[in-house]
């Protein structure tokens, strides 16, 4: 029985796949058609996977002109049907990924990319365990200047940011609930909320699952509903790495550990330090962010976040339970060890993201990789290795990277790079007005 025959009242379905940017891309199908739909899958053409941020094709792209824009073939992932409780009639997504016309995966697909590194772990007969922390800023857009909205209780605007309040949580109470309803729907394990650093900033984190693809599944779907919900309140959400100049940016967080096929997280054993394949981990996610930073800041707004003392890391180094460093080994029980990975934006792509932190961890248990001391007190005003400093240096450093390959196959570099020159080449012509227009509520 299919999951629609338990759902009468669903009037419409979309199907989409994330293309390389994490933008949704598919079709608007109606429920008589479906029953096709998850037999058979549906088609559109690869290079629809590899659009600009503007939903263009990349110009030297072999995936358009070269290949005759050849079709792929476009199946539903394990995800199943997921509601869409954000519209205003009852209607579902069903989430694809993409194939070649023989049954391979298609290169491109960033989710197949995450299913690759996951499928590397389980030949050594381990599992990622996954979390990430969602940062989102709520905005009232309807004017010339973005501002924090109006609380909907008291009609005021907070004129300063409020870490961990209680009261700025309640300023938006109805928004949160409505948010924590439709994640109960559309199985997105959404733990705590807090408020953040910025004005009409939040956190949401999603709690851990020993599943890395529903892990990204859940961060792309909660974007989703995110920037869905908050429209239906009369304001926008944005997950733009720093919409405001003057106060903090958006991250997206990963903590993760690793279980063995008995369930013991391998990076735990009985003391503070953490076992050797915690130190291997870190020492190969530490090797990845000067490589893989096009990931973790993947467009033009993406480094404006990544300055000192911004609550985001700029050195490169480790430490427990320290906020500054880029890779962070929190406290707690000996036994929960795990790694938090601090650099990227909220404007990642949840697919590509996750993939590159756990293949650079990989990489470091399988090179048996030490890292340097982790480092105590302020990072900032340390002399640490840097995180690419602009998003040139970043495509530069990502084209030219051994270990990027070692994660990603030639394919996607080679469109990822292609789609970032491309954007870049457009983004410097636009005013900031634009370029704030470009990402608010699109990445």
């Amino acid at each position: 029985m299919s999951w629609l025959d338990d759902h009468p009242e669903v009037r419409n379905v979309r199907c989409g796949a994330a293309d390389l940017n994490g933008q949704a891309r598919g079709k608007r199908v109606p429920r008589r058609f479906a029953d096709k739909l998850e037999k058979e899958g549906t088609r559109f053409p690869l290079s629809v996977l590899n659009l600009d941020i503007w939903g263009e094709d990349i110009d030297d792209s072999p995936l358009v002109f070269e290949s005759g824009d050849a079709d792929g073939v476009l199946l539903p992932t394990e995800r199943g049907y997921v509601p869409m409780p954000w519209l205003s009639s009852p209607s579902a997504i069903l989430p694809l990924w993409s194939f070649h016309e023989d049954g391979t995966p298609f290169g491109g697909d960033p989710r197949h990319a995450l299913a690759s590194v996951v499928a590397r772990y389980a030949e050594r007969g381990l599992t990622p365990v996954v979390a990430t922390e969602m940062e989102f800023y709520l905005i009232d857009d309807s004017g010339r200047d973005i501002r924090q909205p109006k609380s909907p209780r008291s009609g005021k605007r907070r004129a300063g940011a409020e870490v961990l309040s209680l009261r700025a949580l309640d300023s938006f109470d109805q928004f949160f609930n409505e948010l924590y309803d439709a994640c109960d729907i559309m199985d997105i394990p959404a733990e705590a909320a807090i408020s953040e650093g910025g004005i009409g900033q939040f956190e949401v984190n999603l709690e851990h699952v020993p599943d890395a693809l529903k892990a990204a599944d859940d961060a792309w779907l909660f974007k989703m509903l995110v920037r869905g919900t908050a429209r239906n309140h009369g304001m926008a959400a944005s997950f733009m790495a720093k919409p405001y100049p003057d106060y903090a940016g958006n991250g997206l967080h990963m903590h993760f550990s690793v279980i063995d096929s008995k369930g013991n997280n391998v990076f735990a054993n009985d003391t503070h330090e953490g076992s050797p394949l915690l130190h291997n981990a870190i020492a190969g996610c530490l090797a990845g962010i000067p490589d893989l930073a096009l990931i973790f800041a993947p467009h033009g707004n993406s480094f404006e976040r990544l300055v000192p003392g911004s609550h985001a890391p700029t050195g490169i180094c480790w430490a427990y339970d320290n906020r500054t460093a880029s890779v962070r080994v929190p406290g707690g029980s000996f036994q929960a060890r795990r790694i938090e990975h601090r650099v990227a934006g909220g404007d990642v792509n949840p697919y590509l993201f996750i993939a590159a932190v756990l293949g650079s961890a990989l990489v470091g248990i399988e090179d048996d990789m030490k890292p340097s001391d982790p480092i105590t007190g302020n990072a900032y005003t340390q002399k640490l290795p840097q995180v690419p400093h602009s998003w040139g240096a970043a495509i530069d450093a990502f084209e030219g990277s051994t270990l990027a390959r070692r994660i990603f196959n030639d394919e996607l570099v080679v469109n990822f790079v292609r789609t970032k020159r491309q954007e870049m080449h457009y983004f410097q012509e636009l005013s900031p007005e634009e370029q704030l227009e470009l990402y608010l509520d699109t990445v």
